[in-house]
């Protein structure tokens, strides 16, 4: 049976020493995050390469379909029964790991910033280049998503945008490529609220049919 545990706190000086400075160069959040997150990251690295897999494509099912709590708490239920493993601290582990995506999402991170940010949290270089190749895959589906429901919840008051072009990256693939950053007034109850967002071209064609879908599904009930 594979026991999760929580790491024991560094003493001075130690890794909690390096941790703490590496909180501050995080991409997905500019927010201390919890201590917690450091013994749950420990315990992920005890997880075999096949059982850190299917975990991740848990995990990516759920954020793709959100609505899908109960099959999603299921998952969960059959992956610590199947790998011996207690239920309560593998939900621990994966409230961390939901840290990083959630961030990413909000701020448009590429896949080699959720690689750097999940190392910087204690992950192995080999599980943080898995998951962030699977963020690369996923990413505009969850990106669309977002927008999508952002609309449907709260009233578009204003939209702007601008193309640019990709000058300079760490990922040699994106260096060229044209992208489209918007920005978005929304009303949520009496205030006023910009959202800002970074997409690829595909990105926008996907996020243009999701807008469209939107509108009639909304047109269907009017």
């Amino acid at each position: 049976m594979l026991r999760l545990r929580r790491a024991p706190a560094p003493g001075p000086g130690g890794a909690g020493g390096a941790a703490a400075a590496a909180m501050g160069l995080l991409n997905f959040t500019r927010d201390p995050v919890p201590e917690a997150v450091s013994g749950d990251m420990h315990n992920l690295n005890q997880l075999s390469a096949q059982q850190f897999s299917a975990l991740t494509e848990v995990l990516f099912r759920f954020l793709t379909e959100p609505k899908e709590v109960e099959r999603f708490l299921t998952q969960l239920s059959d992956f610590a029964t199947m790998n011996k493993i207690s239920l309560g601290p593998l939900k621990n582990i994966v409230k961390s790991i939901l840290l990083v995506p959630n961030g990413a999402l909000k701020r448009n991170l590429s896949s080699e910033q959720v690689r750097a940010d999940f190392i910087a949290l204690g992950l192995s270089e080999e599980k943080a280049s898995y998951f962030a190749e699977q963020w690369k895959v996923n990413s505009p589906t969850l990106t669309r998503l977002a927008v999508g429901q952002t609309l449907m919840i709260n009233q578009l008051i204003d939209m702007e945008w601008k193309f640019g072009v990709t000058a300079g990256s760490s990922e040699l693939e994106k260096v060229g490529s044209i992208f489209l950053q918007l920005k978005l007034v929304i009303k949520k109850g009496s205030q006023m609220e910009n959202v800002y967002i970074e997409l690829t071209l595909p990105q926008f064609y996907s996020f243009l049919h999701e807008m469209e879908r939107v509108k009639t599904s909304l047109e269907s009930f009017s």
